[in-house]
């Protein structure tokens, strides 16, 4: 299986030509959310002046995260790095000792962060009656955090979780690095003199790497040469307590070693982020969810995403087929943006298309200052 879209994409065209700069991007975005719904719309919900936000890990840059195609992005930096496939999760113990690992150390770094000026300005968008849902890829709840009656929606699930994938109760990451602190006590240690040095403290992707560290945006740490292998992990405690009934009619086996690790003589009970790994199926409920929030708006704002996996780029061509008026705001290129602006008349000036290459913190809070000013 192939991680999409690891390389370079096209520049952007900048929509319209006025949006090549701060301040005409400011104008356009203005321009595109608060105009009246267009004459195009198909989708009998969408009368209205509603904007569905999807966004992506360009968003939380500014909050110390890494994302995966920017100019500091794990893919450009880190030619080598290939995430975690769901089969592999699923199948491979030796596999999940090295990602509980190296999430292990990226725990502490990825819980202390917070939403940035984007995620609040958010907030006063909806506030403003301009944003009337988020559909989001990143993993790392600021969105939550930041605006909690603003609905949003998850897309690919949450790393504040972790799931069954027996019995499906979800447990506390929080109390799961506990956990994880007493199994591995030499590698507690090895953290505890990582923070004391403060190699985890900058949140300069680059600097991180000069410091031995490589951050991705789903919150892990890649130590080269580290020993893997020597790494442990609980088993599910509601399995372990209560052994579930499998799909083939028999007791699931769960078994640990005298400190309560996870052995590979168990056929249930693995622990696995509340998240949706490569190679994993988004669930129906899901899907049906970000469709529903698509046809309800009558416009759709891209922020912080290249729409490099197709769950993400799917809701966009449908906003398209929708005849939604489309706006990105993304640092450089976006996957299939050629189609999405194809059409675009002369005289735009944001209220059927926008397209910028700035960034979100900059640009969204100064945003939300002109629509207040519009308002008034």
């Amino acid at each position: 299986m192939r991680i999409p879209y690891t390389g370079p994409l096209p520049p952007p065209t900048i929509i319209p030509r006025s949006a090549n700069t701060p301040t005409g991007a400011v104008a356009a975005l203005t321009e595109f959310l608060s105009a009246p719904p267009s004459r195009h719309l198909k989708h009998p919900h969408a009368q209205n002046e509603q904007t569905v936000l999807l966004t992506g890990a360009g968003i939380s840059v500014a909050s110390g995260l890494a994302d995966y195609r920017g100019t500091n992005g794990t893919y450009t930096l880190n030619k080598t790095y290939r995430p975690i496939y769901f089969n592999e999760f699923c199948a491979n113990h030796e596999a999940r000792k090295r990602y509980w690992a190296r999430s292990f150390l990226g725990w502490t770094n990825l819980h202390k962060s917070k939403p940035n000026i984007s995620h609040y300005s958010i907030k006063e968008l909806g506030s403003l009656g301009r944003i009337s849902s988020v559909i989001t890829q990143n993993v790392d709840s600021f969105h939550l955090e930041a605006h909690p009656n603003l609905p949003t929606l998850e897309l690919h699930g949450y790393l504040r979780s972790l799931v069954c994938l027996t019995c499906r109760k979800e447990y506390s990451r929080k109390d799961f690095q506990n956990q994880l602190s007493a199994l591995n006590p030499a590698w507690a240690s090895f953290l505890a003199e990582v923070l004391e040095s403060g190699a985890m403290d900058t949140e300069d992707p680059e600097e991180r790497r000069k410091r031995g560290f490589k951050s991705n945006p789903d919150g892990d740490v890649d130590l080269p040469e580290a020993p893997y292998h020597t790494f442990r992990y609980p088993a599910c405690p509601v399995c372990l307590n209560n052994p579930p009934q499998l799909a083939d009619g028999n007791t699931g086996k769960i078994d640990v070693d005298h400190e309560g690790a996870w052995l590979d003589s168990s056929d249930a009970g693995i622990l696995k982020p509340a998240v949706i790994m490569f190679g994993e199926s988004i669930p129906a409920a899901v899907k049906d969810a970000a469709e529903y929030a698509i046809d309800q708006a009558s416009r759709i704002l891209v922020a912080g995403s290249s729409l490099a996996t197709y769950s993400a780029w799917r809701l966009v061509k449908k906003a398209q087929d929708n005849g939604m008026p489309i706006a990105v705001l993304n640092l450089g290129g976006v996957r299939g943006e050629e189609k999405f602006f194809a059409d675009i008349k002369p005289g735009n000036m944001g209220q059927e298309a926008v397209r910028c290459s700035q960034n979100a913190e900059k640009i969204l809070p100064t945003v939300v200052e002109a629509l207040e000013d519009y308002r008034r």
